[in-house]
């Protein structure tokens, strides 16, 4: 058993105290931190992060209100949907919702995506049309009622260029 340690005890020679200046400091860069903490609550967004809130984690959802799940498909010209979304073509589903403000802004970029499916899949059917759709699942108190809405958020056709 290690004995406390007293007053006067040499081990106490290891305590650094810290100057004035150096509590202003300290003392300055909470007070700097909780005022960007409390100004990113009530102002901020997800951008703010770790400032903000990540709103995904700090507020609930309505319960009635749909959930929406986004996804990229391609279409064939037999009219099959191929899921772009997951993975296909390099990207994951929550990578593409990060990029929809891009997409509908400049919908060419989809033609990349077709692009990437081909040489990914070079035996799979071409690609005519690339879609970012949104299904829109309803709930009522939070339970899924069976219907949902499909909503196409931007398109691009690829054969419009040949």
């Amino acid at each position: 058993m290690v004995p406390p340690l007293r007053a006067g005890d040499p081990a106490e020679a290891d305590v650094v105290v810290l100057s004035p200046g150096g509590r202003r400091v300290r003392l300055a860069a909470t007070l700097v931190t909780l005022a960007l903490v409390l100004a990113g609550t009530l102002w901020g967004t997800d951008a703010s992060f770790p400032f903000g809130p990540f709103k995904m984690y700090s507020t609930r959802a309505d319960a009635n209100a749909p959930v929406v799940s986004t996804r990229v498909v391609g279409l064939t010209g037999a009219g099959e949907e191929v899921r772009l979304s997951g993975g296909e073509v390099g990207l994951r589903r929550a990578e593409f919702e990060g990029q929809l403000p891009r997409l509908v802004d400049d919908p060419t970029l989809l033609v990349t995506l077709a692009e990437t499916y081909a040489r990914r899949h070079p035996e799979a059917p071409s690609l005519v049309d690339v879609q970012v759709v949104q299904r829109h699942f309803e709930l009522a108190d939070g339970l899924p009622t069976g219907e949902w809405t499909d909503r196409v958020l931007v398109a691009q056709d690829l054969e419009a260029g040949s």
